[in-house]
């Protein structure tokens, strides 16, 4: 990508990103097409796939979690083609990295309402909690003591007791109690791998190769 076309696209990104600046926003632009490693083709959508998508969760952020992965790349797909597209890229991360509560919070319950009908039902818990708890267990029968733990989840964060967690349940247990934002699986970065990624994103400009 020549220089003035990089300008122009991180002008463009940069007007409608609450968290990154200019600079910031035309570090990741170059990390994207590094990663993408795609000469720019005509009608072929340029963007991350599932698989390298994953593979940037896993080996930069650390995460483990394939359904959470899946999730994930699901929240930054906002158009649902199958592949992270620049726009994407910077405002997936934008939020991923730097986001408010209330951000965090909106694509948290994204990420846990895995079948995106507004609420997480004992179903989805029961999945999630399973999937993530399962590799710690060597109970004979896990599946009861996933089956209590999803009920004092739900006594816990259920506030109109329907038996399933709308946005405003999860939001009040949220704001009582930080720590059960990723209450169904890690979906965000720990602040290591958050400062470690940025680190070494942010660098002096000087330093990445022109491209």
């Amino acid at each position: 990508m020549n220089r003035k076309k990089l300008q122009k696209l991180t002008d463009t990104l940069a007007k409608n990103c609450k968290h990154f600046n200019k600079f910031e926003v035309n570090c990741l632009i170059k990390l994207f097409y590094s990663l993408v490693g795609a000469v720019e083709r005509q009608g072929l959508v340029i963007g991350l796939d599932r698989n390298a998508f994953r593979n940037i969760l896993h080996v930069t952020f650390g995460m483990t979690d394939d359904m959470i992965m899946n999730r994930v790349f699901r929240a930054f797909d906002k158009d649902n083609d199958g592949c992270v597209n620049v726009l994407e890229w910077i405002h997936g991360l934008s939020l991923f990295l730097r986001g408010s509560l209330e951000e965090k919070m909106k694509y948290c319950f994204e990420v846990f309402d895995l079948n995106g009908d507004g609420f997480i039902s004992k179903e989805e818990m029961f999945h999630m909690l399973k999937n993530s708890l399962l590799k710690q267990s060597s109970e004979e029968d896990p599946d009861e003591g996933i089956k209590d733990l999803v009920e004092m989840t739900l006594k816990k964060m259920d506030h109109d007791h329907d038996g399933k967690l709308s946005f405003a349940d999860y939001e009040l247990a949220v704001r009582e109690e930080t720590l059960l934002l990723e209450a169904f699986g890690p979906c965000l970065p720990d602040l290591k791998s958050q400062m470690e990624f940025e680190a070494q994103v942010f660098k002096d400009p000087n330093e990445f190769n022109d491209m």
